[in-house]
Parts: C-alpha cells; structure tokens; sequence
C-alpha cells in the first residue's frame, strides 16, 4: 500500500506531499493544474525512463519519494532482499527517484543505489497503473495468460506444470548433450582401450622403474665395485681374495689381541677392553661376510641389456601417463572405469530416451490440466468482465478469453496453449486484439471491469490458491473519459467496490466519481510571482470538500450546487 508519495520541482509541481486514503483515493482538479505530473511521479519510482524536460523550470532537478508498507512475506520484500539491500524493521520500502538536468538518473530503495530494472521488479508488486499509455503492456499475451492464471487461482496447477516440465526439460538436456557426444565417446574409448592394452601389456608393477634403475647403476659400476671390495677384503681378511695368502685376518689379529689380554688374568680394566674387541671382531665378521657377497661373478652384460630394454619400456609409458609408474597405473585405473561407462552408454541413451518420452507425457498431462482450467477460467471471466462493461457506460461491449491450444510438440514453459483477451468496444464492431480496439478511456473502464471481477474472485479463493498481492495499489486515469450521469455514479461505486480489497487512485473528472472516494487531493495553479504560476496539491475535507465537489458539478459554489455536492457525498457509500 502507497503511504505517501512525496514530489520536487517535477513539471508545475514545486512541492506536493500525498497521503492517500488506504481504501480509495480521487485526485481532482481543473484540466491543465497538473494531475498528470502525479502519475509521472509514479512512473518514475516503477523505473520508467527519466525525461529532464519534467524537472520544472528554474530547478537543477526533479526528486520523487514513494513510502510504501507491505505485509512480511510480500513478494516485493523478497525482490529487495535477494538483490542485498537493507529492510526497513516496520516493514515500509522508500523507492526514490533524480532527474538532474546534467548527468545520470539515479535511485534508491530504503536509502541504498539501485538500478532502474530493480525499481521495475519492485514496483510490479506494488502499483499497477491503468493509464492509456500503461494499458499498452496488457496487450502482451504474456501478461494476458499470467491475468488469467491470478484469476483462475490455478497456482496447484502451475506448480505441478512447471515441475513436470521442468523434469522433462533437464531429461531432455541430458539426452541431447549424450547423444551429441557419441562421436567424441567412441574416439575417446577407441584411445582408452588402446591405451589400456599399451599398459597391460607392459604389465608394470609400483615403483619398479626406481628398482630397475638402482639395478642399472650397479651394473655399470660393477668393475668399480669389485676393485673396492676386494681391496677392502684384502684389508680385513686376505683369504677371501687369495686362497693361499698368509698374512693374516683382522678379526685374527683382534683375536690374538684378545687372548693377550685375556691371558694377563688381572681383573678390571683389560677384562673390560677385551669384552669390548670380542663385540668388535664380531663386527668385523660380519663386514666380511657382507662384502664377500658384494663380489659379482660376472655374466651381467646380459642383465644390463635386459634391464636397458624394460627401462625404455616403462619410459614409455611414463612420457604418456606419468611422471611416474605408480601415476601410469593410476590412470589405467581410472581409465578402466571411464571404459566401463562410455561402453555403457547406449544403454544410457535408451534409458534416457525411455525416460524422456515418460516425462513429456506427464508434461503434457500437466499441461492439458492447466489449459482445462484456464478455459473454463477464460468463459467465466469474459462473462463477468462484459457484465461489468454494461454498468460502465460502455453497453454492448464484451471480451472473448480465447485458450488456443497448441500442438503437443509446441510445448513450452508456459504450457500448451496460448491465451488471447478479444474486445468487442460496440455491438456489431469485429472482435480485435485488446489494445488496439478502444480508445484511452474505454481501454481504462475494460481493466477497472478486469480488475473488479478478479478482486471479487481472489476474495472467493481459498488461501492456497491466491497468487496475487493483496496490497497491490491501482491508479486509474482516464478512466471516466466519456462518462457522465447514471454511468458516472455506477463508475465511482464499481472503483469503490474495488477499494474495499485494494488501495485505488483514480484521477478524475467527474465528481460522482470523486464523491466515491475516502480521500480526496486537489490539484490547483496558483500565481508564483514574475507572472510565474504553480501547481499545489492539498487534501481537501469537510467544507473544503463540499466546495470542490460543487466545482466539479457546476463551475461555481452556489448555494444549490453546495447542497447538491453534500448530498452526493451522502449518497455514496457502499
């Protein structure tokens, strides 16, 4: 609901604060005061394009605040939260809008920077304006179809479409995508299978290429080994080298050191250092021992060649899966398994095939359950709307709600048929498009008919099924174009009605329209000096009223129009 909308140097407009009225609200005036820059102000703060010839003469530039309070759970609160700017805690959104003279409009919501298309998605939750050059967007079938579905109250059905084609949409991507590989799946598992079998053959084993190495490095310094090792053989036991030398083993002097000392029989000191060369000629035996085996008996030549060609093997393989052995087995792994799924993929087509075509019938099935009730939505609707027409000034014109259904492969997200709204403006004028069939008035009176029958249709649905906002603000201008006498009275009482679920604007002419409302604001020029003249807008009330209103019906305050005016304010009430 619209709490106050506040407007600076816009067009005549110096300064204009607005409370309007929670339930209807008339903004009056004498033609030409200026009424039209307060629905520009609205314009502004839904995200319209910015104008700088509105900013009023003399002004840098033109300011607009809208105050509005919404209910916790109100779409619009969502929309503010998702895009990360602060709420207010009393529940209230301020939308503000500049046009400077020089530079770039900007805007704001709850005191933060915004773009333009936020203000947009925002205020489609909050004001709805029914202005000819608004009502142009109500002949896209898109916002004709998603009238309708408010109307209908088929939010169960929508839901339950929009999650069967949602199913069936990603089935479908994930088919599509599958098939379009196929060529790359059948070059990839040919290279895997290849790959595979390159490896299998090699048959490596973890960390070989280390081992194999190691050996290799052996080899080619065997000479160099040997040398070594038979000179320190040599050293501590020169038997191991020649059978037939007599000098004698270190561990043999050791062992005679030992019995010396040994043989001193003194306990203490000597005992101790011969325990000590006992352990280390133990030590020594078996340094002997191990470098003995260290001594190659030759014939390796052939070993190196085969350790060369094994080594040049895994080299292979390495330069293409490694960097290293374990990393070559890794990928074979891997790559067995990769093997086992794209060999597995034609099942997987069908399976997805199999899958696909069941969701498109349960699309479909959603589909032709939503077109069900959005014809029998659309009957009732046009009935009721052509109903509303003939109390409207407006006898003989009708609207025709056509669902079209479509093709079943012309499915789409919106389902499976297209909605058409068709006015009839007069008796005997063909059916047309909404929008290109009335003039500016007759197109406001058809949606203040649209808006009054779904009004009365979401007071008749239960709470689940509601999918409009309740707090939506109307504003109507033009809408008594061409009206006047008992049509003008059945006008305010129908934007009235209207008022009693959702909080009505409607700039007017006519005082039987204006009596209707439970707010009234008035429009005036007033001198501002240098032959300069502004628009003021005041809240007028009681004596205030009654003079405006005798305005409206005579051009004048006499006794007779004041009395007329007071009981025109008397009379209508619902």
């Amino acid at each position: 609901m619209l709490d106050e909308l506040e407007v600076r140097d816009l067009g005549p407009i110096h300064h204009a604060l607005l409370d309007p009225s929670p339930g209807m609200t008339a903004i009056t005036g004498e033609t030409g005061a200026g009424k039209s820059m307060l629905l520009n102000a609205i314009r502004l703060i839904s995200g319209s394009p910015s104008r700088t010839e509105l900013v009023s003469p003399g002004g840098d530039e033109a300011w607009v605040q809208a105050v509005f309070s919404l209910d916790e759970g109100s779409a619009a609160l969502r929309t503010i939260e998702e895009a990360g700017l602060p709420r207010e805690e009393d529940g209230q959104v301020f939308i503000s809008r500049n046009i400077p003279l020089e530079g770039r409009s900007r805007a704001a919501v709850n005191g933060r920077s915004a773009p333009r298309t936020l203000l947009q998605e925002v205020a489609s939750d909050l004001v709805t304006v029914h202005g000819q050059a608004d009502q142009m967007r109500m002949a896209n079938p898109s916002r004709q179809r998603d009238f309708l579905d408010s109307y209908a109250g088929d939010q169960d059905l929508l839901e339950a479409y929009a999650q069967a084609w949602s199913a069936y949409g990603q089935t479908r991507k994930r088919l599509d995508a599958l098939r379009n590989q196929q060529a790359d799946v059948m070059v990839q598992a040919d290279y895997l299978r290849e790959s595979i079998a390159r490896i299998d053959q090699v048959d490596p084993h973890p960390g070989e290429d280390r081992d194999l190495r190691a050996r290799r490095d052996r080899i080619e310094h065997a000479a160099q080994i040997n040398q070594g090792v038979a000179r320190a053989l040599g050293a501590l036991d020169p038997s191991q080298v020649d059978p037939d030398a007599d000098a004698p083993s270190a561990a043999g002097l050791v062992e005679e050191a030992i019995s010396s000392l040994e043989g001193i029989g003194v306990e203490g000191t000597f005992q101790e250092v011969a325990q000590r060369l006992r352990s280390l000629n133990t030590e020594l035996s078996d340094l002997v021992f191990t470098l003995s085996g260290e001594v190659d008996e030759g014939g390796q030549e052939d070993d190196l060649d085969k350790i060369n060609a094994r080594i040049h093997d895994l080299d292979e393989l390495v330069k293409r899966w490694g960097p290293g052995i374990d990393d070559v087995l890794a990928w074979r792994e891997k790559a067995g398994y990769d093997l086992e799924d794209m060999d597995a993929s034609p099942e997987k087509v069908g399976e997805l095939q199999d899958r696909c075509e069941r969701e498109h019938e349960a699309a479909l099935r959603a589909g032709r359950a939503l077109s069900d009730a959005r014809a029998e939505a659309g009957r009732d609707l046009g009935r009721k709307v052509s109903g509303e027409l003939g109390s409207l000034a407006m006898s003989g014109a009708g609207l025709e709600v056509k669902v079209r259904p479509r093709p079943d492969e012309d499915l789409d997200a919106h389902g499976l048929d297209d909605v058409d709204f068709l006015f009839t403006p007069y008796p005997g004028s063909p059916q047309l498009p909404m929008g290109k069939s009335a003039s500016g008035g007759e197109l406001s009176r058809l949606m203040l008919a649209l808006e009054l029958v779904a009004a009365d249709a979401r007071a008749n649905q239960p709470e689940a099924g509601k999918t409009d906002n309740p707090t939506m603000t109307f504003i109507f201008d033009e809408v008594d174009a061409g009206v006047g006498g008992r049509a003008a009275v059945e006008l305010g009482r129908r934007l009235a009605r209207l008022a009693v679920t959702s909080q009505v604007i409607v700039v007017t002419h006519l005082p039987q329209v204006a009596s209707w409302a439970d707010a009234q604001f008035v429009v005036s020029k007033i001198p501002a000096g240098d032959d300069r003249v502004e628009t003021s807008v005041g809240r007028v009330t009681g004596g205030d009223r009654e003079r405006e209103i005798a305005r409206m019906l005579a051009g004048s305050e006499s006794a007779t129009s004041l009395d007329h005016a007071r009981e025109l304010l008397e009379s209508s009430r619902l």
